[in-house]
């Protein structure tokens, strides 16, 4: 409700105000001196104090008679106070005139410590003579215990992080194969690119054996990261390895993990990945058939002995978990002695290559691609962990990188090696 103005002067002002004002008791200038709110104190320009009020002494614990002509101010100092008083205070403050906010700590009658920011400005006479050190003393006690809780809370946000970080790459290695299957007359290779510490990426590949001379191989992506991409990513991977036993055609298996993933609960966060499968099947002349159906994941590359390379298309590709009947088809790779496949994880094609947002992109990786063909599996993946090196801090996401070759005439079989994890 509004008031009207009855034309009177309210609170303070006007007439009132005055008479308010001048009935408090007058503030004497040596009232103010004494029971500053902060410490004063005056000094000869050898140190020596020649005044100090009460509110210092009240925080010291001293008597005046106990310090004006008898102690210098670098006297209530510490040992660290003191040296750091002779070295640097004085010095500046001889240099400039002044000095502002410098932290120190006095000692206090009964020995202990009263940390304080200190002022100090000199005092001239008419023709710029200095004649005394006026200096200005703020308590600092709750600044301090402000400062040390603050420190205590990141030194244990620190072992906090630590500990998560720890957890995190203790996940991660759970969810990755520690070793890759040693394939008769293939050689793999396969690294794990971790883009942050602090968080467990969604990406995984494994390699396996089913029956009749055949091995299953996939790679993939689960949409974003933290506790939740590591369940969907276990979930993905002993799913995958489960359906292949049962039916091994690439996009059956795809199929059964799509059926899984729309079957679990995700109303708050859609559950889905993508993810490439592939059946291997040694043929003749040491060449391998390798089936391949892809669920929305970037295509492989085919690295050829003749020195070329190109993308492997894989028709259909739906998001696998993002719809009930998801439209899988499958293609037929043959490798020849010489070749090698390349699988990989987005998080290479759209690292950031400069500060205006540029992607290293997918053809930038067919050119590099094309600049290693031929080459082996062990190759190519440290030429690719190259590259993310490289990279460093443009790659914001996990990328998995797997690939397999089939060793040419007069190349010996090199056993698959450990898989490697790397970090910027």
């Amino acid at each position: 409700m509004c008031m009207a103005d009855d034309g009177h002067d309210r609170g303070t002002g006007g007439a009132d105000g005055e008479a308010t004002f001048s009935a408090l008791p007058e503030d004497s200038m040596e009232d103010l001196y004494e029971n500053a709110p902060c410490g004063y104190l005056s000094t000869l320009l050898d140190g020596q104090i020649a005044k100090v009020n009460k509110t210092l002494l009240d925080w010291l614990g001293y008597r005046r008679e106990d310090l004006v002509g008898r102690r210098r101010f670098a006297d209530l100092l510490t040992v660290g106070g003191r040296l750091y008083h002779e070295t640097h205070f004085a010095p500046l403050l001889s240099m400039q005139g002044e000095v502002h906010g410098i932290a120190l700590e006095l000692k206090t009658a009964d020995g202990s410590r009263l940390p304080v920011l200190v002022t100090s400005t000199v005092k001239r006479d008419d023709d710029g003579r200095p004649l005394l050190i006026r200096t200005t003393v703020v308590d600092a006690r709750d600044r301090r215990a402000y400062e040390t809780e603050l420190l205590r809370a990141r030194q244990e946000a620190d072992r906090e992080r630590d500990r998560l970080q720890t957890l995190a790459t203790t996940l991660q290695r759970t969810l990755l194969p520690p070793v890759l299957d040693d394939v008769p007359g293939l050689e793999v290779a396969a690294r794990y690119y971790i883009a942050s510490v602090d968080e467990v990426g969604g990406d995984f590949y494994d390699l396996f054996p089913l029956d009749r001379g055949t091995w299953g191989l996939f790679l993939g992506d689960v949409r974003g990261k933290g506790a939740d991409a590591a369940a969907i990513t276990s979930l993905a991977r002993y799913t995958l390895r489960a359906a292949a036993v049962y039916n091994s055609d690439p996009a059956s298996v795809l199929d059964h993990l799509n059926t899984v993933l729309t079957h679990e609960d995700n109303e708050v966060e859609p559950r889905f990945c993508t993810v490439i499968f592939g059946l291997l099947a040694p043929t003749d002349h040491g060449a391998f058939r390798i089936t391949l159906a892809s669920g929305g994941h970037p295509p492989a590359i085919r690295m050829r002995a003749d020195g070329t390379a190109h993308y492997v298309p894989t028709p259909g590709g739906q998001l696998i978990g993002a719809l009930p009947d998801a439209d899988i088809a499958t293609t037929t790779v043959r490798l020849e002695p010489g070749d090698t496949l390349l699988f990989y994880t987005d998080g290479l094609t759209e690292a950031h290559i400069d500060q205006s947002g540029g992607r290293y992109g997918e053809e930038a990786l067919l050119d590099f691609a094309r600049s290693l063909a031929p080459t082996t599996a062990a190759a190519t993946v440290r030429a690719i962990s190259g590259v993310l090196d490289c990279l460093g801090a443009g790659v914001d996401d996990d990328t998995a990188v797997l690939a397999v070759s089939a060793p040419g005439p007069g190349e010996r079989r090199r056993r698959a090696p450990v898989p490697e994890t790397g970090a910027p």
